[in-house]
């Protein structure tokens, strides 16, 4: 499988899974990002899909198929989403069912969206973590293919949290990426 890699930001995710050898056969970035930059030093092939619209008025599908062309010229199996920050249309679900990979900082279902960090501080939870799961049309929604506990400390911060949170993330991330890479599928089959 050509594992293909969706990023926004740090790249500390991409880092994590190109530490590990990964076989990433594209990075895909919607901002220049320094994530652009961890592909490019360390030879992976990496395109700039441009966000230039960020209004209500967005065309998530005219832009998604903009990302699917990268993807389909660079012969993508799976898609590994890892920060990204725009929400895409359907046409990847239409395109790639099952085979869009995401990670999520709560352990779904509680806490979808963006802030789930916030939402799980402000709830009082003891533990929280990390999710990974199939990407949907419906966001934080997909089955769910591996989950990591952290506990939440008492001086406990968005941002101390979501640190411990991302340490957890990136060894659950590519644990599971590696799986789905050896057995050649996503989900498992009886």
């Amino acid at each position: 499988m050509r594992l293909g890699v969706l990023a926004s930001g740090s790249g500390t995710l991409l880092e994590a899974m190109i530490a590990e050898d990964l076989p990433i056969a594209c990075v895909i970035a919607d901002r220049p990002c320094r994530a652009l930059d961890i592909a490019r030093t360390s030879d992976v092939p990496a395109a700039l899909v441009e966000r230039h619209d960020w209004s209500p008025a967005f065309d998530r599908r005219a832009y998604t198929l903009r990302v699917l062309e990268v993807l389909a010229d660079a012969h993508i199996d799976l898609v590994a989403m890892a920060g990204f920050g725009t929400i895409l249309g359907e046409p990847i679900f239409d395109a790639m069912p099952e085979r869009v990979i995401n990670t999520h900082p709560a352990l779904l279902p509680s806490f979808p969206g963006w802030h789930a960090v916030r939402d799980a501080l402000d709830y009082g939870v003891k533990v929280t973590g990390c999710t990974v799961h199939v990407a949907t049309p419906v966001v934080d929604n997909g089955p769910i293919l591996a989950q990591a506990a952290v506990v939440v400390r008492r001086e406990d911060d968005e941002s101390s949290l979501h640190e411990r949170i991302k340490t957890a993330e990136r060894t659950l991330y590519v644990d599971t990426l590696r799986t789905i890479l050896d057995r050649g599928r996503v989900l498992e089959t009886t």
